[in-house]
């Protein structure tokens, strides 16, 4: 590891220039500095940045402004915090790659690609933002506040999702209807316990879909699971209308795992089939957004910060029909005695603040282009693969011709380096149409690039009839 240089001036070598009048923040504008140098590789790997304080005075700016805009840095990768309290330029060459956190990792040597879906990449959780509402919850929160809640929540945050759900997913809920819950597979768990109680027999699921959630909860409650098939634009509607089932689960705006997005039509035919049935919706907001504003009293609209901030916070919400808010509570009650409060109210700061709104505007360019370099990779080494569902979320499938077996790549692909998962075993009914599941949240551009090298020459090897590891 290169040893710390000690000798940078603060401004001379940052090339820091602070506009006070143009209107974007002081510390967006130290970071887009300090990024733009190390993109040039001006501030090559292993240097020392000015202590905050220092560069705080000689910026003539607050020192959290300063700390801020590190931490943001750090989360991003360009920068590394080392104890001692010095600040280095990160060796993004030699930056070790998350492991995929969507599975137990699997015996033998850790892949050099893991294309693993299904998680934000947790290194951008913005920590210094996050405390600082922490800070102010601890400062202003009403004693009464640390004590039990009811089972719908602090209220706090159930009037803050409120306000960001109708403002921003276009939904019609009140706060008295939302539920905070341990994240989705307890909102899951709870509900189709809460619907198995009042009678409900069979769920409904699109297929393919995840079956790490209410799949498994359903068939440890005794219901029947069956499923609906999955077209390019979501769940085929004719299929719905001769359904039978108590319980629906959706991804209407973002398909899990193909993509497809429900149109407005399939939307309506969806909430008319709910209503002539007496059968309940749940629409699984997982990583996108959409609208179910017509029809509030069939539909359960659940949510979490997984997929925005971290799954270890374990924070999800549900907005449940009015007559199902009782049992609900007295569930969640029954289940743990209610979400950790400091959580939930530092959350339902971050909100008020629009701290998740500014999180999200920062997050979405660098998931944008890290998406863009998956798809121009495949369009050059596997121009036979068709890609689907890229119009949001964190993963795209790409489609496997017909001379591809789906799993003889897979197998493959691990010889070379290159974890990636199939969609068949997200199947309830086998098909032949076999695809592959790229998650591309945790991974850079330049790693991605190699991951489908090395999977282009996988294949390559495949259709030659050539034995792994050969040229």
């Amino acid at each position: 590891m290169a040893v710390p240089s000690t000798n940078l001036s603060p401004v001379a070598d940052l090339l820091i220039s602070l506009n006070r009048d143009d209107g974007d923040a002081l510390h967006r504008q130290i970071e887009a500095s300090i990024r733009e140098r190390i993109r040039s590789g001006a501030l090559p790997g292993g240097a020392a940045l000015p202590p905050s304080r220092t560069l705080a005075g000689e910026l003539g700016v607050s020192r959290g402004v300063v700390v801020e805009a590190y931490a943001q840095l750090v989360a991003e990768g360009y920068l590394i915090s080392r104890s001692g309290g010095y600040t280095q330029v990160a060796d993004r060459r030699a930056r070790p790659e998350p492991a995929s956190m969507v599975a137990a990792p699997l015996p033998g040597p850790r892949p050099a690609v893991d294309f693993g879906y299904g998680r934000a990449n947790v290194a951008a959780f913005p920590r210094a933002v996050w405390l600082r509402s922490l800070r102010r919850v601890l400062t202003e929160a009403p004693d009464d506040r640390l004590g039990y809640l009811d089972g719908r929540g602090a209220p706090e945050l159930r009037s803050a999702l409120a306000d960001y759900l109708n403002r921003v997913r276009g939904t019609v809920v009140e706060s008295e209807t939302i539920m905070i819950t341990n994240g989705y597979a307890q909102a899951v768990f709870l509900l189709l316990g809460v619907l198995a109680a009042q009678g409900a027999r069979r769920l409904a699921v699109e297929d393919p879909s995840a079956i790490d959630d209410a799949r498994p909860i359903a068939a440890a409650l005794g219901l029947e699971v069956v499923g609906v098939p999955v077209g390019p634009g979501g769940v085929e509607i004719d299929a719905v209308g001769r359904l039978e089932a108590d319980v629906l689960v959706l991804t209407p705006s973002h398909q899990w795992p193909t993509g497809g997005v429900l149109s407005a039509d399939a939307r309506a035919a969806v909430l008319t089939w709910a209503q002539r049935t007496g059968a309940l919706v749940i629409e699984d907001d997982y990583d996108a957004e959409y609208r179910y504003d017509r029809a509030p009293d069939r539909v359960a609209y659940a949510g979490t910060a997984s997929k925005t901030l971290a799954p270890g916070f374990r924070l999800g919400w549900l907005a449940l029909p009015r007559d199902l808010v009782a049992p609900f509570m007295e569930a969640k009650l029954l289940a743990d005695r209610g979400s950790p409060v400091l959580d939930q109210l530092t959350f339902a700061d971050f909100l008020s603040h629009g701290e998740f709104d500014r999180h999200l505007r920062r997050m979405r360019p660098i998931y944008r282009a890290r998406r863009d370099a998956l798809l121009e990779a495949l369009a050059e080494h596997l121009p036979d693969l068709r890609p689907a569902g890229i119009a949001a979320g964190l993963h795209l499938v790409a489609w496997l011709p017909d001379n591809l077996d789906e799993a003889q790549v897979i197998e493959a692909a691990a010889r070379d380096g290159v974890a990636v998962a199939g969609v068949s075993p997200y199947r309830l009914t086998p098909s032949a149409a076999g695809g592959l599941v790229f998650g591309y949240s945790n991974l850079s551009e330049r790693t991605i690039g190699d991951g489908i090298t090395r999977l282009a020459k996988a294949i390559a090897r495949l259709r030659a009839g050539g034995p792994p590891g050969s040229e």
